[in-house]
């Protein structure tokens, strides 16, 4: 991958022709790091956030060792790359053939919701008995900007049945797990839900060894500024306190968005401006289906060799495709003076960004380029971080002399 200072140095080659991906490798070191010193457990990267083998590779650098597959293949991607890692097949609804190939794979770790998957899983392995099981709880995604309590969990009437028969499915470990939602803005939504889990545990009167707090620790966008991660580390701890698990019980977390969200970022063009509204090289059914679907807001800058003096104005964006569907009503603040070539940097899409990328219409590409900077906030400031950004940067400077000394 090409090496740069920051992306405004892309912008100085010339803008490609498709949208470009920014990586950060740095920033994806710098939160993995925090995760592992100051989560109380054991941590299983989302895959699905961002599967790229430069975030996957940073991630096993700074010790990850963890991985929640959702999908037969996320699972081959993480075996074949890293043959020692940990692999648990969190999505809660699995195809027989999934739940076969993983097991042969050495995937011992299995999510449910409901009996007729424990049968799946129960008669897909075998019937064995070296199984990891976790329970899926539906609990509140009051907290979160994005809830996702609707299509998986079993409720709280129905977990102590489900957890007595899934204990004694299996000789080894039984968990219970839970998903508060994407970008929880709520520290003390975690232990609220821990202690949902725990009244069905008691209900259950089971032995349960792993509490799995799932994912949706956030980032930072514009207008959504979350309490200090720490914050949620002492409701966790707190929560784990309270409950009534086995002696040597363990926390597990399923970090997704918060690991990668700050390493990426999308360059994109302006192929043509009508009024408020800016055509670009890249949409929906590209990098930017959090933008355009969800209607979250990211921060975005406009990228030019001569910084532009006019004053801020509101903006909308339309992607590249002919579906009238593939827009982003923002508003997105960008210089007044804005026009067709120049060239958008649009931040914090590590998370849910080129992941979900298709290739309707023929869009959908991107060049991947490596950059030493740090453009957004951070929710991990560390002197780790700063040292690791200071490396990349070096590096940088050094590849570029090379390319000017040709």
């Amino acid at each position: 991958m090409d090496s740069v200072l920051s992306p405004l140095d892309v912008v100085a080659r010339g803008a490609p022709e498709d949208p470009v991906a920014i990586a950060r490798p740095h920033r994806v070191g710098a939160a993995a790091k925090w995760f592992l010193a100051n989560f109380p457990g054991e941590i299983f990267y989302a895959v699905k956030a961002n599967p790229s083998p430069w975030v996957l590779d940073a991630l096993w650098a700074a010790g990850v060792r963890g991985f929640d597959a959702a999908s037969e293949r996320e699972i081959e991607l993480i075996a074949g790359r890293f043959p020692d890692a940990r692999i648990a097949f969190m999505h809660p609804v699995k195809s027989r053939r999934a739940i076969r190939r993983a097991y042969a794979l050495g995937v011992r770790a299995f999510a449910l919701d409901s009996e007729a998957e424990l049968d799946k899983i129960l008669a897909e392995t075998g019937g064995a008995k070296d199984l990891t099981l976790m329970v899926r709880l539906a609990v509140s995604n009051d907290g979160a900007s994005l809830p996702l309590a609707n299509k998986f969990g079993v409720s709280a009437a129905d977990a102590p049945a489900l957890l007595t028969r899934a204990r004694a499915a299996t000789e080894e470990m039984l968990g219970i797990s839970f998903h508060v939602g994407s970008q929880c803005m709520r520290p003390l939504a975690y232990k609220a839900a821990m202690m949902e889990a725990n009244r069905a545990i008691i209900k259950a009167g089971v032995v349960v060894d792993i509490i799995n707090v799932g994912g949706g620790f956030p980032a930072i966008y514009p207008g959504m500024n979350p309490p200090e991660m720490s914050a949620y580390m002492r409701e966790i701890r707190e929560g784990f306190e309270e409950m009534f698990v086995a002696q040597n019980a363990v926390l597990w977390a399923e970090p997704g968005r918060a690991l990668v969200a700050e390493a990426g970022s999308i360059l994109a063009r302006v192929e043509l401006r009508k009024g408020d509204a800016l055509y670009l090289n890249d949409g929906a059914y590209g990098t930017l289906f959090d933008a355009t679907h969800v209607k979250w807001p990211f921060p975005v800058k406009l990228l030019r060799t001569d910084a532009s003096r006019a004053r801020l104005a509101p903006f909308r964006f339309y992607g590249p495709t002919c579906d009238s569907l593939d827009a982003a009503k923002g508003p997105f603040a960008l210089p007044a003076d804005i026009e067709e070539g120049d060239v958008i940097e649009i931040g914090m899409t590590g998370a849910y960004g080129v992941a979900m990328a298709t290739r309707f219409n023929g869009y959908g590409e991107t060049e991947l380029v490596v950059a030493g900077d740090a453009p957004w906030p951070t929710m991990f400031e560390t002197p780790a971080a700063r040292e690791a950004e200071s490396a990349v940067v070096n590096l940088a400077e050094r590849k570029n002399r090379r390319r000017r000394a040709k």
